[in-house]
């Protein structure tokens, strides 16, 4: 991995953040997390890190204030987030029900309810990275990160 195409430290815009039940409080944790431990995060023009990030939404658009490793701006960039609507509510709805037959569902059930969430993660992951792609390139382990932090963030 190499050290200077990738994000070391990610903060969430307090304003952001709803207050979020505990799956939304646990599914940004470890997002967080596992965007930390392994992501790909290369500048469009070429700039080095690592990085940090600076996460948010504000006035309808993902918010990248992108930093270097002393917290000084590096660059900064949005996208807007009306794209990803329909993909985030049916999201929240099919993660509800895996969370609902977690608790008394069947196996195969709980097993098709999150293949439908797997793939719709993808789906808004594989959106985001394409729309990411004129400012950062990403792989899909990262983007699919960001997809969940844009979830969580949606949530306010």
């Amino acid at each position: 991995m190499d050290e200077r195409r990738r994000i070391v430290n990610v903060l969430l815009d307090e304003g952001s953040l709803g207050q979020g039940t505990p799956h939304i409080s646990h599914d940004r944790a470890a997002a967080i997390f596992d965007l930390l431990e392994e992501n790909h995060f290369e500048p469009a023009d070429g700039s080095l890190g690592p990085f940090i990030l600076h996460l948010g939404v504000r006035e309808n658009r993902l918010v990248f204030d992108v930093r270097d490793e002393s917290d000084q701006e590096a660059f900064n960039f949005s996208v807007s987030i009306a794209a990803f609507r329909s993909i985030v509510r049916d999201y929240h709805i099919i993660c509800d029900s895996y969370y609902d037959a977690i608790k008394m569902g069947t196996p195969s059930r709980i097993q098709a309810i999150d293949m439908g969430r797997r793939g719709l993660h993808n789906e808004g992951a594989e959106l985001l990275k394409a729309r990411l792609a004129d400012h950062v390139i990403v792989d899909l382990d990262t983007a699919r990160r960001f997809f969940t932090l844009l979830c969580v963030l949606h949530m306010r």
